[in-house]
């Protein structure tokens, strides 16, 4: 019967999402048990619509930019999600040099720190999961460096006395998708 009971804590501990919104807060899966919890403060969130996706936001905050992205099931992506989406936030935000000062993996997140136009930083966070996307853009670096510290902690910040950004972002992938093609149904 131990047998049993370990296949099915092993399926029940996999369909537990890796990333959660509610109640004014994100919720981050750490492992089997433990969240990180992020409390967002007041926020802006704009359903977004394609025909190629179940499920689509973006949600805005002083600090964290978000795009959740889940595609429907017979959809595909033209090229690597992350990197799609860096093109589209250089292209939309008029980003002249992008450098990524810091690259980051854990299973299923990217951690990256972008150097912007020499001028001041950025932070990213990707999340993947087999049926969503998850685009987190910091611009503070709190939400980058304590989830980090939670998935690792010998992460060391070394951004406090960086430049940090101020940007508005009113963007969506998903928005600009029927123009540019990010995704569509797979043949």
């Amino acid at each position: 019967m131990g047998f049993f009971k370990k296949i099915l804590k092993g399926i029940f501990n996999s369909s537990i999402p890796l990333y959660k919104f509610q109640d004014n807060k994100l919720y981050f899966k750490i492992d089997l048990e433990e969240y990180f919890e992020y409390e967002l403060g007041e926020y802006d969130m704009k359903t977004r619509h394609d025909p190629f996706v179940y499920e689509a936001y973006t949600l805005n905050n002083k600090e964290i930019f978000l795009e959740y992205i889940r595609p429907d099931t017979n959809v595909s992506w033209n090229g690597q999600p992350l990197s799609l989406y860096e093109g589209f936030f250089k292209k939309k935000l008029g980003i002249r040099y992008l450098e990524v000062i810091e690259n980051r993996e854990y299973p299923n997140y990217v951690f990256k720190t972008y150097r912007v136009n020499d001028s001041f930083i950025l932070h990213m966070i990707y999340l993947f999961t087999p049926v969503s996307e998850l685009f987190v853009v910091d611009v503070k670096g709190n939400l980058y460096k304590n989830l980090q510290l939670k998935l690792n902690r010998n992460y060391k910040y070394a951004y406090e006395n960086e430049q940090k950004g101020d940007i508005n972002f009113n963007i969506s992938l998903v928005k600009d998708n029927s123009i540019k093609g990010y995704f569509n149904e797979s043949d």
